[in-house]
């Protein structure tokens, strides 16, 4: 595999631990395992995950960043998304979200979107079951133990890790940012990886 074909380099991959999945597999998640470890735990295939990446970016850069709203109930992803957010202007939701937001007119925080990202299908269901009611796409991050009911666009990773986290925000924000034509090709970000991830 070609090191330029990745939107960063193979080891900065293998040393986020993005690919690390956990030790149960869905059905669905096979297709991006590469293999199970001796100690039982599964490994997503790297340039799948690229692959995704890249594809999950040139789709949300259709849409303007109001008409998109990232979701992470996930505490380890908190950072990530709120920088993401904060450098992209696109609405971010780092918390428990409440059953509500994108269905409910009266509520005080209701918000419509466009699209949706949730950083876990699973903690985030609530998100997505809205999405799903009033019709928008959802891209999902799904490690390998996840479900892809209700998902548009599944993108595997370790959606657990802060390090895989901030490593595939700041990809994302960076391809986002190029696609919409903020940043040239080959310019870097100002904020550094580390900015996206917590120590």
């Amino acid at each position: 595999m070609a090191e330029e074909k990745f939107l960063v380099p193979r080891d900065v991959y293998l040393k986020s631990g993005i690919h690390i999945g956990t030790k149960f597999r869905t059905a669905y998640m096979e297709q991006f395992i590469y293999k199970t470890r001796p100690d039982g735990l599964s490994v997503l295939n790297l340039q799948k995950i690229d692959e995704r990446i890249r594809i999950a970016a040139a789709f949300l850069a259709q849409y303007n960043p109001e008409d998109i709203l990232i979701i992470s109930r996930r505490e380890n992803g908190w950072k990530a998304v709120d920088l993401f957010g904060k450098l992209t202007g696109v609405r971010v939701f780092a918390g428990r979200y409440p059953p509500g937001i994108l269905t409910n007119p009266n509520f005080e925080e209701y918000t419509e979107a466009k699209i949706v990202l949730v950083v876990d299908a699973w903690p985030d269901r609530n998100a997505v079951l809205d999405a799903v009611k009033v019709g928008i796409p959802v891209i999902a991050l799904c490690d390998t133990n996840n479900q892809s009911n209700f998902i548009d666009f599944v993108v595997p990773c370790n959606n657990k890790g802060k390090k895989s986290l901030g490593l595939l925000f700041y990809i994302l924000t960076k391809e986002f940012l190029r696609l919409k034509g903020k940043l040239k090709e080959g310019e870097e970000l100002k904020e550094k990886l580390e900015d996206f991830t917590e120590e």
